[in-house]
């Protein structure tokens, strides 16, 4: 028999009796077979949450969708480990229930298939199962699950709650079927799908993936830094940083325990928690609450600080807690009191704050008139400048974010700037860098390169990119809006005279038919005889 492992404490007690080994072969008639693809995840995905249309407002789908995907999850991978420890001990089921051989801990009657046999009051099951694994896990997933209201029966009836159990029981959630990365992809996807689908509310908690990859790899986090987002959403910040070390940089598991985040809606703090675990992050920071008001994150006395501070605040935030930042404890108005109907600057100031002394660099989304706005927020960008932290402002294109039609813009600033930028500021115009779609534009791969080449570039491109110094600027009243700047590229078509006579023998022949059939009208209707 192999060696047992030795209990870190004598009072770890596995919770749960005897974890479900999986399916039956019954059930595994209906199930996904193991190496699910990326594809029947999403597609499967998807029909759970059409499951809910009619009684679930489809801004509410992720409330209820997210939590059953991650506790399906997490009971699969259960009985993997089960299953592993068994075999690791040759069938020692003393050892098997080891709360060590498990990532996290599903106590009695809480698993997925233990809400399953259950025919009436099943929201009532849903939530006990959860809650118990909640507390069960206290310092990996309180309140991971949310405050879905599982037993409103009006809106969720025993038979819908059981429709939507079966469909998630079809496929198999494990490591093995399902590994980290495919699973991730799919939670993104899901994401992006809900935010399709509730345009005008998206914004608060979905930045187009585009957008974050171009931030990311302007910041370019390297291993062992740490990451921060004041305005988290669903995580999709911290988790593209992940990714970017990964691809760039080698060990991604450098960064466990230096990922940093704080979101105020409670659901959408669970989504995000959820979102990093299932993509195989396991040491992570991610706090429900107020940033601007209640900031989650300290060292010793003051604001803690990172290496890279990312962002997508809600843009020019009313009601934002300027009633106590005119004594904030943490100094965050050292450039000025922001105008309390437009918290831009409150952020602005907040992400700045909690840049590192010497590595630390910013991104944050900002709407234009942030550029431009006199008055509070004029001499806040005064000040801000003359401290040379602002290293470039970006303008992107119109209707690339969820919920607003407006342009957005990019500022980057940096504790040490490099010797060639100094007092100086790149001012780049990327708003011609997008693809006209029906409902939203979109960044394609292709943009996000040429954006952020221009930027690494750091020259003047003729209607693109202008390099301003603050003496400009100030001369400018410290007005950084892009135009001032950069002016558009006016490309005049030159056409031989072949093709110019070809063009005006079209439109003489389609104004002829235009004609002709104004005139069929007035004759059909008796106005012209």
């Amino acid at each position: 028999m192999a060696k047992k492992r030795t209990l870190k404490s004598s009072s770890a007690v596995a919770a749960r009796q005897l974890p479900f080994a999986g399916p039956t072969s019954e059930q595994q008639v209906s199930t996904v077979a193991l190496g699910v693809t990326l594809s029947q995840l999403e597609l499967h995905l998807w029909e759970a949450a059409n499951i809910l249309r009619g009684p679930v407002d489809a801004a509410d789908f992720k409330t209820y969708v997210f939590p059953l995907l991650f506790f399906k999850r997490i009971s699969d991978v259960h009985d993997e480990e089960y299953q592993a420890a068994l075999s690791e001990s040759e069938g020692d089921e003393e050892y098997a229930l080891f709360p060590q051989n498990y990532r996290f801990q599903i106590p009695q009657d809480c698993h997925w298939e233990d809400v399953r046999t259950v025919a009436t009051n099943v929201g009532q099951a849903l939530q006990q199962a959860m809650r118990g694994i909640e507390k069960a896990n206290p310092e990996t997933l309180y309140g991971i699950f949310g405050d879905a209201a599982w037993t409103n029966k009006e809106r969720l009836p025993d038979k819908l709650l059981r429709d939507l159990i079966e469909h998630f029981s079809k496929i198999n959630l494990g490591n093995q079927a399902a590994q980290d990365d495919i699973l991730g992809q799919s939670y993104e996807y899901l994401i992006k799908k809900f935010a399709d689908a509730t345009n005008k509310k998206a914004g608060e908690f979905y930045t187009p993936r585009s957008v974050v990859q171009l931030m990311v790899n302007i910041l370019d986090p390297k291993e062992g830094e740490s990451i921060y987002d004041p305005a988290c959403g669903t995580g999709g910040m911290l988790l593209e940083a992940i990714q970017h070390v990964k691809e760039n940089h080698g060990d991604d598991r450098t960064l466990w325990g230096k990922l940093f985040a704080q979101e105020k809606n409670l659901t959408t703090s669970a989504i995000a928690r959820m979102n990093l675990f299932l993509h195989g992050a396991s040491d992570f920071h991610v706090v429900r609450g107020d940033t601007l008001r209640n900031p989650a994150f300290f060292s010793g006395d003051e604001l803690a600080t990172f290496d890279c501070v990312i962002a997508n605040p809600p843009f020019s935030l009313e009601k934002w807690g300027d009633e106590v930042w005119t004594s904030d404890p943490w100094g965050r108005n050292f450039a000025g009191m922001p105008p309390g109907k437009s918290g831009d600057y409150a952020w602005v100031q907040h992400m700045i704050k909690s840049m590192a002394a010497k590595s630390g660099r910013m991104a944050v989304v900002l709407p234009h008139g942030a550029l431009f706005r006199m008055g509070k927020e004029g001499e806040i960008r005064e000040k801000i400048l003359g401290m040379d932290l602002l290293d470039a402002v970006i303008g992107l294109g119109p209707n690339l974010f969820y919920g607003t039609g407006l342009a957005a813009c990019i500022l980057v600033f940096r504790q040490r700037k490099a010797k060639d930028r100094k007092k100086k500021v790149l001012i780049l115009d990327a708003s011609k860098e997008f693809k006209t779609g029906r409902a939203q534009n979109e960044l394609l791969p292709e943009h996000v390169d040429r954006i952020y080449q221009w930027y690494r570039d750091y020259k003047d491109v003729d209607g693109v990119a202008r390099i301003v110094t603050l003496e400009d600027i100030a001369a400018n009243d410290n007005n950084l809006n892009i135009p001032r700047y950069v002016e558009p590229k006016v490309e005049q078509e030159v056409l031989t005279v072949d093709e110019a006579m070809d063009r005006l023998k079209k439109s003489a022949t389609a104004a002829f038919e235009a004609e002709d059939r104004l005139i069929a009208i007035l004759k059909r209707e008796g106005l012209l005889q």
